[in-house]
């Protein structure tokens, strides 16, 4: 692989996002790291120039709608030419709809579709100018089935999974691959940020996938020219046992699994 390559990972600081860039490193890619602290950035690029590699560091607020445009901007006067996009960044909002914070929900949709949707089109568009490219993006097990408790982040997810895979249509006679990644729950930040340590898919921490082999197998997928790879043997399980499953008890299932604890009867 030339050191000439280089790849775009949002949320490349933590979690699914930072292992991707580890790998993406060790195969000798330069990158463009993108988060909102710049301090995580700084520490997150020291470690991945150990490698060789050449990082670059954008510290943008991808739920503000104004600075992934300013990112595309910003990557655009480098002169560089990104070879891979990685749309890792996401969050989610735990709780009853009826009672969750309209805002807050608003800004995961921003985050998880539009900033995604931002990126996606813009680098695709260089990536068809030159017939060459690939695109990962984060969807989850969550895309595939309804969400109660958290109803806007799988509704967000399957977003994703449906315009990843409608893309992937629309590019098939060209050089560029689009690849969808679906990890189950998995050991990151993400509960924490979502407010979602009580939900009882999270009370046991040894069912959690390690991001390090989420990773690997959204990695191999991206490098194959997959169109999208379901991370994890129990999660392909519950994926294709709920696509014979009526959708009224997939998601009472997916409530019984997401409920708090403390809920229980």
């Amino acid at each position: 692989m030339s050191a000439t390559k280089y790849a775009l990972i949002t949320g490349a600081t933590s979690g699914i996002g930072y292992e991707l860039a580890k790998l993406f490193a060790k195969d000798n890619y330069n990158l463009i790291i993108v988060s909102r602290d710049q301090q995580q950035l700084d520490k997150t690029a020291a470690e991945l120039q150990e490698s060789g590699v050449d990082v670059i560091t954008f510290a943008k607020d991808l739920f503000n709608r104004d600075e992934v445009f300013s990112l595309c901007d910003d990557v655009k006067r480098t002169g560089i030419q990104v070879d891979v996009l990685v749309n890792d960044a996401g969050q989610g909002a735990y709780g009853l709809f009826k009672d969750n914070d309209i805002e807050r929900e608003l800004k995961i949709i921003d985050l998880n579709i539009g900033a995604l949707t931002i990126l996606t089109k813009h680098f695709l568009k260089e990536m068809v100018a030159r017939n060459e490219g690939k695109i990962l993006n984060l969807a989850s097990i969550a895309s595939e089935t309804p969400g109660p408790w958290q109803a806007v982040y799988h509704g967000t997810k399957a977003y994703v999974l449906s315009l990843t895979e409608a893309i992937r249509e629309e590019v098939k006679d060209t050089n560029i691959t689009v690849t969808a990644l679906l990890p189950g729950a998995t050991d990151t930040d993400f509960f924490n940020k979502a407010g979602m340590q009580d939900a009882k898919i999270v009370q046991d921490k040894e069912s959690l996938s390690n991001p390090a082999d989420v990773a690997k197998d959204g990695y191999n997928a991206l490098m194959a020219g997959d169109d999208k790879i379901i991370s994890g043997f129990k999660n392909k399980v519950m994926v294709g046992m709920s696509h014979i499953t009526p959708d009224t008890m997939v998601a009472h299932n997916m409530a019984e699994m997401q409920k708090p604890v403390e809920k229980d009867s």
